[in-house]
């Protein structure tokens, strides 16, 4: 059974989101917060494997929301999908860098709203890759220019290779079909990838590829 927490400080878009998720056998809604600091509280009581985090609430943002809980070594399981509008896309790369595990569009479709949890539950890829490409490299292109990254010098010239498609948002089974590799060798990379750079997840690793200069915005052609 999936946990969800869900952040947002409109009663009617938690009732919607409650009616859809707790429609599916695996999910259930654990508990729910107007603001950030309700959101925080919430997951340190109820220890949810995923929340639902609007970025615009009263008091302490979702952005802040998102910092406090992935800094939070008791609640290292808990996944944080931040919730944002077009008009909002100044955020995304601020919520990745937050420690996000992705993002999702509020007006988004019931069925993306439930394979988005189980991907931030599973941990498997960034919320819907195609749209995490464009704005990560758009947003990414607004950082400093990138200083060397010693700490890349731990991976092999494979993992390298892997971390360039997970920083394009690539899932394993895309990393596999790209490298000529089966579905299950491209997990182990990405996981020895995720435990030699003690990242928390694959939005970890997609930001400091970014930062780190291994890759360039729109260097994997949109």
């Amino acid at each position: 059974m999936i946990r969800v927490v869900l952040a947002d400080d409109q009663r009617l878009v938690r009732a919607g989101f409650r009616s859809i998720l707790e429609d599916e056998d695996d999910i259930e809604v654990a508990g729910e917060a107007g603001d950030g600091d309700q959101a925080v509280a919430a997951c340190r009581e109820l220890r949810p494997d995923v929340v639902l985090m609007d970025v615009r609430m009263p008091g302490t943002d979702g952005l802040e929301a998102a910092r406090r809980i992935t800094a939070d070594p008791r609640l290292d399981g808990v996944k944080v999908v931040i919730l944002t509008t077009f008009d909002l896309d100044d955020y995304v790369y601020s919520a990745l860098r937050a420690g996000a595990s992705g993002f999702l569009l509020k007006d988004t479709d019931p069925d993306e709203l439930l394979h988005a949890v189980r991907v931030a539950h599973r941990g498997d890829a960034l919320i819907t890759p195609s749209v995490t490409r464009r704005l990560i490299a758009e947003f990414a292109g607004r950082v400093r220019a990138p200083g060397p990254a010693p700490v890349l010098n731990v991976l092999t010239a494979r993992e390298r290779e892997v971390m360039e498609l997970v920083a394009a948002g690539l899932t394993n089974d895309e990393i596999a079909a790209r490298l000529v590799l089966s579905p299950a060798t491209a997990k182990t990379h990405v996981s020895r990838i995720l435990t030699k750079l003690d990242a928390r997840d694959r939005s970890q690793l997609v930001v400091l590829a970014y930062e780190s200069g291994m890759v360039r915005p729109g260097w994997f052609g949109g």
